[in-house]
């Protein structure tokens, strides 16, 4: 404020007054959104429960436990262990998975850390490192026979 009067001083307009006013005024308008998008979008929508639900169609998942005979980075050590394994037990499930940068065998599908701890102690002379690892299960299907 100072700066304002010391300029007008300057000028010599001591008397007068300076409004400032805008320049322009002008009223905003009312608009129409229009959405263009692919009709694919409203699909998606209507299918996420569906795709967010189980892995595949007809099968399901729970809790569990598997045994796990390799950890490691070199990929034929970790395809060598699921046959050496395959080998001796060939209706037990077995699965390799890939996290940068180790390669996992784990093996079953255990309900119970019980029926885990039995596998394991069969495996201890075959493989030097086994864990029971909780993970999500395929469960075993159901016999038909039994009906």
């Amino acid at each position: 404020m100072k700066n304002a009067a010391s300029y007008i001083a300057k000028l010599g307009l001591s008397g007068c007054c300076i409004f400032f006013a805008p320049l322009v005024s002008s009223a905003q308008t009312r608009g129409k959104v229009e959405v263009v998008k692919d009709p694919l979008i409203d699909t998606f929508i209507a299918r996420r429960p569906q795709l967010n639900k189980t892995p595949g169609a007809g099968e399901s998942t729970s809790s569990g436990y598997r045994v796990q005979i390799y950890f490691g980075s070199n990929r034929q050590s970790a395809y060598s262990a699921q046959a050496k394994f395959m080998s001796d037990y060939p209706d037990v499930p077995t699965y390799v998975t890939y996290t940068e940068p180790n390669f996992k065998v784990q093996v079953g599908d255990f309900r119970t850390r019980l029926e885990a701890q039995k596998l394991q102690s069969d495996l201890k002379g075959m493989f030097s490192t086994l864990f029971i690892i909780p993970t999500k299960i395929n469960p075993p299907k159901p016999d038909a026979s039994n009906d």
